[in-house]
């Protein structure tokens, strides 16, 4: 066996300091630059990663730089891997890239996979699509390449894979088929492409098994453990490089144990979201003390401690991949001291990872100057003015269970057909219209100081002005203000509530190309002015129908947020909660009768594991309510969610107790409706029918399909006809057809039904 080393990290950004990769992805698929020009750009980026790793101490010739690089998503690595291509794309004769784009974006017609959360974070995956007539075998060892190209440049990289295990528990089933009735097959490929590395040289590579840690995916405890044992064991029984298998995200002591029957040779486990285990065998322990997945700097001294008192061979590590944190908070211009002194982004914290290595292998003394700068920074954070806020504090703690309840819905109902007078099925969308290069460039000028106040509200004006006689054109029935004044859904807010600061550079990849500057909550939460209200109440007043005020809810600023970590998340929620209902209250003062909050992060947040479920659903709900609960009954209360698996949280959806509730369900055909029905759901629900993260036009006939398979599962009275999501990413040139589309579809289905009433 290869010595393991003593510092590693288990996954680093991907994107580009500056979103390189973006830009490249985005020239290539608008046709703008060649492939070579693409794959050129990704090489550079790749080994301008593995240089800057190699400068913080991470070692170039033990395996410990793992080769994390993915063009889009890592799962769909996997499934491009395999060659586990869905039927309707195995026609196309396209290279094999744009295939792989094409899973992720669809084609011709051809849908894309399904897209959802990537376990408890904001990062989305490709959902595999298996059946016992899935082609699986090795098309392309694209994780040897990776070895290869770093070899070239003197860096021994970990090729890195998601493990067999975590891809087929993450799979869609065909018409009910069990994805790991595959998994021999699955295995057979990975042994080959293990084989293919032994022989190359590679002295160690990595398998993610983050599924082991969760109780969402459809297994028992008992036959995770056996599927694992039965994976690992012929996985190692060939030859193969070194294996460690990392169990990120959250508990994996029964896996561990599991795993440490086999014969691989290192094991990782999350201690920051998980438990240290009894026992891992003769294994090395790849101890993921540092945080992955939030930005505040580290315990050194607790940390290494707790190193200290591990039995065995341990190497230092990230809790889970650094794709979830930014590239180098010393980039930064922090509005205070503090925040620079607080926070750590993936640069920092592969740096902590090597001190903490370095203090375990020499003593506490060879990193005595460092554990005394991140005591001091821990100490100042606590004592820090605007961190607690008495008469904060008090509000949230005065909160009682009637500040979260509304009237009955029958009576809610009644009163909001008699003051808005909807067609059946009315047409609406979620809020956000395309973000045009007019738009970003008013927005820079205004930050350099090159437009004013006034000049910068014309503009924005300007454009409102544009969308709501687009929508009123289009036929759309409750419009929305299109949001031009906010560059993202939750730093809007954290730009006007107090206790938020947000970042310049503080890019973190979403999906794809997508990539989100995750605010940073560090403070007690309140709001000293409006936030939305002025904006709302201008686009009202340029029609006679009906305008949502658009809010992002509690739970989603959170989730996109690095939140504190040194008060409850409940309490943090309730902070936001309050804030929030001050700004619904402000909306419905001004007239606005239609308000949306939205919480597509809802399922994100949802523990792990079964026994911490219930108090998250408890305070997430809680805090939502407590938002919008202060309304009269004829105001129209809306919420969104998207790009979830539903059926964890249906009773969620159903608690949240909105009056609307719009959600994602194009690429999945409407499978969430009859598991919404089975609750009881008795509502009104607009299920997606056009999927806005795809740059297909969807037809009107396809429109009509999905709205009609709605309609049997809604009744007409109770169902909307939306996008999926908001339509910020996309071209106007793509979104008026599309939107035309849904208009004369929704038309049609309302005849169909007027047809089947009448007879």
């Amino acid at each position: 066996m290869s010595t393991f080393p003593s510092a590693t990290i288990v996954g680093y950004p991907r994107i580009g300091p500056d979103r390189e990769l973006k830009r490249a992805l985005e020239s290539y698929w608008a046709g703008k630059s060649e492939r070579d020009q693409l794959q050129s750009a990704a090489a550079r980026l790749r080994l301008q990663s593995y240089e800057r790793l190699s400068d913080l101490g991470l070692s170039t010739v033990e395996a410990a730089i793992p080769a994390s690089f993915s063009y889009y998503d890592q799962v769909l690595d996997v499934t491009a891997l395999l060659g586990a291509i869905p039927e309707r794309f195995r026609d196309f004769d396209i290279e094999p890239l744009d295939l792989y784009f094409a899973l992720a974006r669809g084609h011709q017609g051809a849908a894309a996979l399904e897209m959802t959360k990537w376990f408890n974070t904001n990062y989305h995956y490709l959902v595999p699509e298996i059946d016992a007539h899935t082609p699986i075998s090795l098309t392309h060892n694209a994780p040897l390449d990776l070895y290869r190209e770093a070899k070239e440049a003197g860096i021994t990289v970990r090729p890195t894979l998601v493990g067999p295990v975590t891809y087929l528990l993450l799979a869609k089933g065909i018409d009910g088929y069990n994805p790991l009735d595959r998994l021999d097959d699955v295995i057979d490929v990975y042994a080959e492409v293990l084989h293919q590395l032994y022989a190359a040289g590679v002295p160690w590579v990595q398998l993610d098994e983050p599924g082991v840690t969760s109780d969402n995916l459809g297994i028992t405890t008992e036959e995770l453990q056996n599927v694992l044992l039965h994976a690992y064991r012929r996985l190692t029984s060939g030859k193969r490089p070194s294996i460690l298998v990392t169990t990120p995200y959250g508990e994996a002591v029964s896996a561990i144990e599991t795993l440490s029957e086999t014969d691989v040779e290192a094991i990782h486990v999350d201690l920051v979201h998980g438990t240290q285990p009894q026992t891992w065998g003769n294994k090395v322990l790849v101890a993921g003390i540092v945080n992955g997945r939030n930005i505040w700097r580290a315990d050194l001294s607790g940390a290494l401690s707790r190193l200290a008192s591990l039995p065995g061979e341990v190497s230092v590590a990230s809790s889970t991949s650094l794709q979830h944190v930014p590239y180098d908070a010393s980039r930064e211009n922090w509005e205070s001291e503090d925040l620079a002194l607080w926070t750590a982004f993936a640069d920092q914290k592969v740096a902590e990872i090597v001190t903490l290595a370095r203090g375990l292998d020499e003593g506490r003394d060879a990193v005595s100057a460092e554990l005394a700068l991140a005591d001091a920074a821990h100490k100042r954070r606590h004592e820090a003015p605007g961190v607690s806020v008495k008469a904060i504090r008090e509000a949230t703690a005065a909160v009682t269970q009637a500040d979260r309840e509304r009237a009955p819905y029958s009576l809610r109902a009644d009163a909001q057909a008699q003051r808005f007078s909807l067609p059946a099925i009315p047409t609406t969308t979620i809020g956000s219209f395309p973000q045009t290069p007019q738009i970003r460039q008013a927005r820079a000028l205004h930050a350099k100081g090159e437009l004013n106040e006034d000049q910068y509200r014309a503009r924005l004006e300007d454009e409102i002005r544009s969308v709501i006689a687009l929508q009123e054109k289009l036929g759309l029935d409750v419009l929305v203000h299109g949001e031009p004044e906010r560059n993202d859904m939750v730093q809007y807010f954290a730009e006007n509530l107090e206790g938020f600061t947000t970042t310049k550079h503080g890019w973190v990849q979403s999906y794809g190309s997508r990539c989100t500057r995750p605010s940073v909550l560090w403070g007690d939460v309140s709001r000293s002015a409006p936030i939305t209200v002025s904006w709302s109440t201008f686009a009202q007043s340029l029609t006679d129908k009906p305008v949502k005020g658009m809010l992002t809810g509690p739970v989603t600023i959170l989730a996109w947020s690095f939140v504190r970590e040194d008060l409850p998340l409940g309490e943090v929620a309730d902070q936001v909660g309050l804030a929030l209902r001050e700004e619904v209250g402000d909306l419905e003062s001004a007239g606005i009768g239609i308000i949306q909050v939205d919480e597509p992060a809802l399922r994100e947040l949802l523990p792990l594991r079964l026994e911490d479920q219930q108090e998250y659903l408890e305070w997430s709900i809680g805090s939502f309510r407590l938002a919008t609960s202060g309304v009269r009954p004829d105001t129209q209360i809306h919420t969104h969610l998207c790009y979830s698996e539903f059926g964890d949280v249906i009773s969620a959806i159903d608690d949240l107790n909105a009056d609307v509730t719009s959600l994602e369900a194009a690429r999945s055909h409407m499978e969430v409706l009859p598991e919404l029905a089975a609750t009881g759901f008795d509502r009104g629900i607009g299920p997606g029918v056009y999927d806005i993260h795809s740059p297909q036009i969807p037809t009107e006939e396809q429109i009509t399909e999905l709205l009609a398979l709605a309609a049997e599962a809604v009744p007409a009275q109770r169902l909307w006809s939306n996008p999926d999501c908001g339509l910020k990413t996309r071209t106007y040139q793509e979104v008026i057809p599309s939107l035309e589309n849904l208009v004369r579809a929704t038309a049609t289905v309302r005849a169909q039904l007027e047809v089947s009433a009448d007879a």
